[in-house]
């Protein structure tokens, strides 16, 4: 059998093989809470056979959301129906993960498909937060910079959020600190102008994330396993570098994080990004060689012989994919067969295997 299709053990999790349904917002809650439309697009990716199924970036608070349509797990009451999913996921031998976020200053924004402006007050907008007070774009409000009482309560956001998922029976975490979303804004020095203790040297552009961290780590125990997703570079002379994150990788291992998740950029428009079939696979490789820790390719992967080379490769130990995963949900069925694998079906579609 392949290795795509060979089970992998995370802590007290065993996934029945390396392909990951990355996050996907679909800005298609109302207050945060998930619906049907979520139990579709996630259910039938795990009907689709991935070992791996994480949520869209769910908000730890209301001021943590990109737009008004994205996924939330800041309250109680979201917990009834993303349980109704985690069960469906794990009903059909998928593993439920979810990703924990916040958007900082690229918050308070339209649906993009309602165009890429920020929200008016008549339309609900919010004060966004951020490190520093530093726009993203003339198109994106100016947010607050977050003072310490703000940066301790969103720690707490983080760590209650990280309990209702439990509740919600997800038995993955990742904790988003990419595409210029808040935790990726503290890390970099492009956004973090900070002169106290979480702002300055990179350790102290570290600290939010890694304060998070280790509250999210001893909220849900030794069991569960945790992600970090980052972005592995900015792209930006002066920016976040490849560098940075494999500093910030060793010490992620040392506070008992499981993989890197290592996406890119996201955090400045001045991004220069030369994009092409498994151009972010370098980043997990070389994080993964020089950290030992277990590391997720995530990017323009397409086909079931690319990823099949990554794991054979050693480049990564688990395979993320999310525009692949949009045009054929059923794509590791697919995979399968072409990789000569042979595995179970769902009994409802065995008729057609």
């Amino acid at each position: 059998m392949s290795l795509l299709f060979q089970p992998l053990t995370i802590r007290s999790i065993t996934f029945k093989n390396r392909i990951v349904v990355s996050p996907m917002c679909q800005y298609s809650s109302q207050d945060g809470f998930a619906g049907d439309w979520h139990l579709v697009h996630l259910g039938s990716r795990a009907v689709g056979g991935a070992g791996l199924i994480i949520t869209e970036a769910a908000a730890v608070s209301p001021q943590g959301r990109i737009s008004p349509g994205d996924l939330g797990i800041w309250k109680d009451e979201h917990i009834e129906f993303l349980k109704r999913i985690s069960n469906f996921i794990e009903g059909q031998g998928s593993v439920p993960g979810i990703q924990l976020a916040h958007a900082g200053r690229k918050a308070s924004m339209h649906e993009p498909w309602k165009g890429t402006n920020t929200l008016t007050p008549e339309e609900g907008a919010w004060q966004t937060e951020a490190p520093s007070a530093l726009t993203y774009a003339a198109t994106y409000p100016m947010p607050a910079a977050m003072s310490m009482a703000t940066i301790q309560q969103c720690i707490k956001d983080f760590t209650a959020a990280a309990q209702r998922a439990l509740r919600a029976g997800f038995k993955v975490i990742e904790i988003h600190a990419a595409h210029g979303y808040l935790l990726n804004q503290f890390l970099s020095p492009l956004s973090n102008q900070r002169t106290d203790d979480y702002g300055g040297s990179l350790g102290s552009r570290m600290r939010f994330l890694l304060e998070i961290v280790r509250s999210v780590r001893n909220a849900i125990g030794d069991d569960i396993p945790l992600f970090v997703r980052i972005s592995a570079t900015e792209w930006v002379p002066g920016g976040w570098t490849i560098e940075d994150s494999i500093s910030l990788s060793k010490i992620l291992k040392e506070v008992s994080v499981d993989l890197i998740d290592c996406s890119s950029g996201g955090n400045s428009r001045d991004q220069q990004i030369t994009t092409g079939p498994l151009y972010q696979t370098p980043f997990a490789a070389q994080i993964k060689k020089e950290t030992g820790i277990m590391t997720g390719a995530v990017g323009m992967i397409t086909t079931a012989a690319e990823a099949e080379n990554i794991l054979q490769e050693e480049k990564a130990d688990l395979v993320f994919m999310a525009r692949q995963m949009l045009r054929d949900p059923y794509f590791p069925l697919h995979a399968a067969k072409e990789l000569n694998s042979d595995i179970k079906w769902p009994v409802q579609y065995e008729r057609s295997k």
